[in-house]
């Protein structure tokens, strides 16, 4: 096992404040967390080397060092509670295949951001209590992304579906819209244009404009997850190159980007008219608006070329 400790320096305060309030259960918990996050960094590891993409490996380290610090921090307050440095054990096993991984550990960050936020509610202490609370805003961060990467994992499947009934061209055909079937339309389309962007890049080599515009949607996908899991609504699965067409040249490929941003922003401009929740109109808001830059970044693209 290794030996963890935090750069917070030890306060015989701490040791008085346990003693005056004993209370057992907030120890035992803060121990449970310090299992929980030593089990994650060795799960990670593990991931990080099934990931069968760069970025999604990158991501996974990513997530990894957050854990890593919470860690740190754990073992901190635990020591400062108690004097005494927390045991490491790992309390969960990590699946062997990457998909069954990143489905375990999507559960597993979610549970941590209830787990945490029980915590920070038991302590008396203001710098427990924040700490708990910064580090379940991580785990929710977390968990949006091996959402994201599970849904990317789903079969894809051959489809009989027409592109007039797919993403943003789907959503302008559409007589009524539910909000599932807005929230399903949006993520096609941000699923549409990673896998156009990925198209282009690899036929014609990097291009700033889509290279940078691509990992913009990759975020706005990030801002519609959340949705689906709040609404408890299934993700769909992602058919989006079963309906990309490479382009014949680079300025064909500005030239198709901002007809799929004209396109994309009168989708959400549809949707910001019907009476959705406030939530949902929100990140619809802040997604018409990004697409809005993208479209000026492929007009002077496409007078370029």
């Amino acid at each position: 096992m290794h030996s963890y400790s935090y750069i917070y320096p030890y306060d015989p305060y701490y040791i008085r404040y346990y003693s005056a309030t004993n209370n057992t259960q907030l120890l035992m918990d803060i121990q449970k967390a310090i299992n929980a996050e030593y089990s994650a960094i060795y799960c990670y590891e593990k991931l990080a080397k099934l990931a069968p993409k760069q970025n999604e490996k990158e991501r996974i380290l990513e997530i990894q060092k957050d854990e890593r610090q919470h860690l740190e921090e754990f073992s901190g307050i635990y020591k400062n509670l108690t004097g005494m440095q927390p045991s490491y054990k790992i309390i969960e096993e990590c699946p062997d295949t990457y998909r069954e991984g990143i489905e375990f550990a999507f559960k597993d960050e979610q549970e941590a951001v209830d787990f945490y936020l029980d915590i920070a509610d038991q302590a008396q202490d203001p710098f427990i209590k924040e700490r708990f609370r910064r580090a379940a805003a991580d785990e929710q961060n977390h968990a949006i992304w091996f959402l994201f990467f599970l849904s990317k994992r789903q079969n894809v499947r051959k489809s009989t579906r027409q592109v007039e009934n797919y993403g943003a061209k789907g959503a302008l055909s559409a007589p009524t819209l539910t909000i599932p079937d807005m929230l399903t339309y949006a993520l096609q389309d941000e699923y549409l244009a990673q896998a156009r962007y990925d198209d282009i890049l690899g036929k014609f080599g990097y291009i700033r404009t889509f290279a940078r515009i691509k990992e913009a949607e990759l975020r706005h996908i990030s801002a519609l997850l959340p949705l689906f899991n709040r609404y408890q609504l299934s993700i769909p699965e992602d058919v989006s190159n079963l309906y990309v067409t490479t382009p014949q040249n680079v300025k064909a490929a500005y030239s198709a980007g901002v007809q799929g941003e004209i396109d994309n922003i009168s989708m959400y401009e549809k949707f910001l008219s019907q009476n959705i929740p406030n939530d949902v109109k929100v990140v619809f808001s802040q997604l018409r608006n990004a697409s809005l830059n993208h479209l000026e970044a492929f007009k002077r693209g496409l007078e370029r070329n």
